[in-house]
């Protein structure tokens, strides 16, 4: 087995633009607050969840999804340092300027092949949504809201709970925790009342797919990162 220090010089050797790949990142100082700093996060968390649910139940369809996602969103964000006292960067939101090399070069090849895949993966229920709806009803009915969706879920998820039970527990558990909360809690109930055949599939494809968001976040510490991947692929 190679010691530390030769694993370490192993992983400076490969070049920035491969790194992130292999989820090998630099690690941030780690995030240092109060248990009550926590337990804030946590409440915070869940009364997010509440007031989403509710407002996508009572607002719905007087305030369409293209706006009522970006408040919601909106919302998540002003929760941070207004109820549990926290900076944005507490949770992985750090500045641009503050990414290291790796996850720039990560991020913008991760963006650049989904934008150039996906279309042509789904070029034709694309092209019949936008025949069908018009392309400005399909980028402010569905691309926008779905976008800004998947970043709320990220925040509140990753940043929010993720974050303070790793802190609690330690990765292993702390990530298994968030995910099992985010796979079967609130955002998914509605495949609890579908057939097998379809709760199944999604439910096991729902938990690997944030297994990997809750790994690359405890890697990396950027919640830009994961937060932008999950709004993509919505």
């Amino acid at each position: 087995m190679l010691a530390p220090e030769a694993k370490l010089g192993t992983e400076q050797r490969l070049s920035p633009h491969v790194r992130g790949h292999l989820l090998q990142f630099d690690e941030r100082p780690t995030v240092k607050h109060e248990g009550a700093a926590g337990v804030r996060l946590l409440l915070t968390a869940v009364a997010l969840e509440v007031a989403r649910l509710a407002a996508v139940r009572w607002l719905r369809p007087t305030i369409p999804l293209w706006l009522l996602l970006p408040l919601l969103l909106g919302l998540a964000v002003l929760t941070v340092p207004a109820l549990a006292g926290l900076r944005l960067s507490d949770i992985g939101l750090h500045r641009w300027r503050e990414w290291t090399q790796t996850e720039k070069s990560y991020f913008l090849q991760v963006v650049l092949i989904a934008n150039l895949l996906f279309p042509l993966a789904f070029a034709t229920p694309l092209r019949n949504r936008f025949v069908e709806s018009g392309v400005a009803s399909t980028l402010w009915g569905v691309f926008l809201p779905y976008l800004c969706f998947g970043f709320y879920q990220e925040v509140v998820y990753r940043g929010m709970v993720q974050l303070e039970v790793v802190r609690r527990w330690g990765a292993p558990v702390g990530i298994l925790v968030a995910n099992v909360l985010y796979t079967f809690g609130p955002l998914h109930w509605n495949y609890f009342s579908s057939p097998l055949s379809l709760a199944g599939p999604m439910f096991g494809s729902i938990f690997v797919i944030g297994l990997f968001f809750g790994l690359l976040f405890s890697r990396s510490g950027n919640l830009w990162l994961v937060a932008g991947f999950h709004a993509i692929a919505n």
